[in-house]
């Protein structure tokens, strides 16, 4: 029985290498097969014209680049947001976002086929879980966002890439950091400490392991509720790691890292917008070395909520900062008529 091809995009640079010496092809080819998986971004064996025809066929023979064909590409109409449906391996597919911002291009990718957090306004929460994504399928997601980068019309270096796609990154915690490490690499994609974001939904044992790890990126933790009731009623999750334990691993991860959290609070009209909620936020951080990211919720059809409107986000965004004196800002709503918004991905061509 032929063993499964190694997926190229599965290995850090020094992984590469080893196995290069495991298929009896000099290391000494490592850098140049690096290079053009993450400088040249190739898509193909056959565009690797530098390595050696006998080089080339073992590869082929051994291995695969794991880039992920493109089943749907969708264009917002506000100019700066591109969603891809992208397929996997084995036909499950998945969704990542190409984001323009003043000065930065940003990549949101997923960590998972669906996810089992289950909150209650997001699409992704809402389709289940199916399955953890592998490192080389998160990796590739950002190099197929650095490619259509490269080929634009204004061509762009991908500088930014957010884990805020389907899925709850820290529930696939040691794929998704094998993936880190490669994104970061200084030869490869060269993503700095401060250019990764990890979003989670508050899974309490990965923020406590990455504050022991002292893991190299920004952590964003969702929280959306200021008491333990109304956290559970919006996300299951918050009922194996209740709203006091969350806080003391945040606070714990502070301490040990240095590093604030960026606080992630989904405004929903009528019931966590208002004066008193945002005053019960201000109460619970603190003390904290916090931001509070003001999400306006985004449509799906398996909730029924409407989006904070502006004046509310105004007053909640007022009073964290004159009462509490910590900062806020609300998130830029892009791509939410073609269902890219946070909170909106979901694995459908719909």
């Amino acid at each position: 029985m032929r063993a499964t091809p190694v997926n190229l995009y599965d290995l850090t640079r020094e992984e590469l290498r080893l196995q290069l010496v495991r298929w009896d092809v000099n290391p000494f080819h490592a850098a140049l097969l690096w290079n053009y998986l993450y400088l040249q971004l190739v898509g193909s064996f056959e565009e690797m014209t530098e390595l050696p025809a006998r080089v080339r066929s073992r590869l082929k023979a051994e291995s695969c680049l794991g880039v992920l064909p493109t089943a749907l590409e969708t264009d917002s109409n506000d100019g700066f947001t591109r969603k891809y449906l992208l397929t996997l391996g084995d036909g499950a597919r998945i969704e990542t976002v190409l984001m323009r911002f003043t000065g930065r291009v940003t990549a949101c990718i997923s960590s998972q086929v669906g996810c089992a957090m289950g909150c209650v306004f997001c699409a992704t929460g809402q389709m289940g879980y199916t399955r953890h994504l592998t490192p080389g399928e998160i990796v590739a997601q950002a190099v197929h966002v650095a490619r259509a980068l490269r080929t634009a019309r204004e061509p762009h270096r991908l500088r930014n890439v957010v884990l805020m796609g389907m899925g709850e990154p820290l529930h696939n915690y040691d794929a998704v950091m094998h993936a880190v490490d490669i994104l970061r690499d200084e030869a490869g994609l060269a993503l700095g400490a401060g250019r990764i974001t990890l979003s989670t939904v508050g899974v309490v044992p990965g923020i406590r392991r990455l504050a022991r790890e002292q893991r190299p990126l920004h952590l964003a933790v969702s929280l959306h509720a200021a008491t333990q009731a109304g956290r559970a009623a919006l996300v299951p999750a918050a009922k194996k790691w209740r709203l006091d334990e969350l806080m003391a691993a945040c606070r714990d991860y502070s301490t040990a890292t240095g590093r604030r959290i960026f606080y992630e609070w989904t405004l929903i009209e009528g019931q966590n917008d208002s004066a008193d909620q945002a005053r019960a936020v201000g109460r619970l951080l603190q003390g904290l070395p916090a931001q509070v990211n003001l999400i306006p919720l985004n449509p799906t059809s398996g909730y029924a909520g409407t989006p904070t409107r502006t004046e509310a986000a105004r007053q909640f965004q007022h009073i964290l900062k004159s009462e509490f004196k910590i900062p806020s800002s609300v998130r830029q709503r892009r791509g939410i008529d073609i269902a890219a918004g946070c909170g909106q991905l979901a694995s459908t061509q719909s």
